[in-house]
């Protein structure tokens, strides 16, 4: 079985255990099933609340939302993830920030969300059934809210089109769940093309698919799932952003995104240590996006590996976002054979991302669960990724 064939079953899957259990849940068979993609992020790291460029890709694990419009303003959801499946039903006018905790912030953000936008769900089951890991920086979130996005788009024919829809789900999780994330995950889950990374600007609000052609070069991307969870809406990341925005009005600029390489110096002398090593960080990361590629277009996948490395560096080093598990992943892995490898996503822990022959891969996956086994880590999740399509209907 093809890959594309294999993620094609995996998804039916899914969506069987989506329907039967709404099905179960609800009495009676939804009115449509939708999925919505995870994502890794290539290159362009802690890039888009600075209005810089990222290089994400939607892959093969999803979320699957079964849902159905109800009439009488109750909002029902439930899913089968260990923990989580005592369900949450309350009013739609009752649904705002500060109501909802836990991961029903999520779906219910989006419901708020499409409200506020002048979009008012008159009542909604909700079910959701996923692949994508959780707290491993694969965007579980964002698959979330992008598939019941997707649902209430259909649903409400609303028409909001990926970018709408994205800036919908980017407004849930900011303000329902707390979340200070930028715009990436929400992008790529609802705007990925198979076989494509997309290239986005945050500035312009542009995207781009470039291909990836890793098939054609005999080439996998492996993800490390460390196993160390991590939550956004925790104070690291937060810290990270307000300091970037600090950095900014002190450099008198909207954001980083205006500096170059060329105002290094002269920001240097005007910034702390810590901000400037974060101002840095963003400029050399945006060049790295901008040159991974115009790589991938000129000479392919195998050309990129250097570069996703000194991505990783410069978070480490600069940005202060790894740990010793993403990093004992990452040199692992270049240790046996891998042509480049980057922690992927918020960091303070999650998944770590490497490039690498299909040839070294199993090696490389052993080489790495037996460092953590040696180190006394958990046990890592490690499993190919493949770049898919974004947010869809699937019946």
């Amino acid at each position: 079985m093809t890959g594309s064939a294999a993620a094609t079953a995996h998804t039916g899957a899914l969506a069987a255990a989506a329907r039967a259990g709404f099905t179960t849940r609800y009495g009676s068979a939804p009115g449509g099933l939708w999925a919505a993609p995870g994502r890794v992020n290539l290159i362009g790291e802690h890039t888009d609340y600075n209005r810089g460029l990222a290089l994400p890709l939607a892959i093969d694990r999803s979320t699957v939302a079964a849902a159905a419009l109800r009439r009488d303003g109750t909002v029902r959801v439930s899913t089968s993830l260990p923990d989580k499946n005592d369900g949450v039903s309350l009013p739609a006018a009752e649904i705002s920030p500060g109501a909802v905790s836990g991961w029903a912030a999520y779906p219910l953000g989006v419901v708020w969300a499409f409200a506020a936008a002048g979009f008012p769900v008159p009542g909604l089951d909700l079910h959701l059934e996923t692949d994508v890991p959780l707290g491993a920086g694969l965007s579980s979130s964002a698959a979330v809210e992008c598939a019941v996005a997707a649902a209430l788009d259909d649903l409400l024919g609303t028409g909001l089109g990926s970018a709408g829809l994205a800036r919908l789900c980017h407004r849930a999780e900011n303000e329902m769940a707390g979340a200070p994330t930028g715009l990436l995950d929400q992008t790529a889950s609802l705007g990925g093309r198979r076989g494509h990374a997309l290239l986005v600007d945050f500035r312009s609000g542009a995207t781009r698919p470039v291909p990836l052609r890793l098939q054609e070069s005999g080439l996998v991307l492996l993800v490390m799932d460390t196993k160390v969870t991590h939550a956004h809406s925790g104070g690291g990341y937060a810290e990270r952003r307000r300091d970037c925005e600090r950095a900014a009005a002190l450099l008198g600029v909207g954001s980083l995104r205006e500096l170059s390489g060329d105002d290094l110096a002269g920001a240097e002398a005007r910034l702390d240590a810590p901000a400037f090593r974060l101002a840095r960080h963003v400029v050399t990361e945006n060049e790295r996006v901008e040159r991974v590629v115009q790589l991938l277009e000129a000479c392919g996948p195998g050309s990129i590996g250097p570069l996703l490395t000194h991505g990783h560096a410069s978070l480490r080093d600069d940005y202060e976002v790894s740990c010793p598990e993403l990093d004992l992943a990452v040199d692992t892995a270049l240790g046996r054979g891998a042509l480049g490898a980057r922690m992927t996503g918020g960091g303070f822990g999650g998944s770590a991302l490497a490039l690498v022959p299909r040839s070294s891969a199993a090696a490389v996956a052993n080489a790495v669960v037996n460092a953590f086994q040696a180190a006394g880590h958990a046990r890592p999740d490690i499993f190919p990724v493949a770049p898919a399509d974004g947010a869809a209907r699937l019946a």
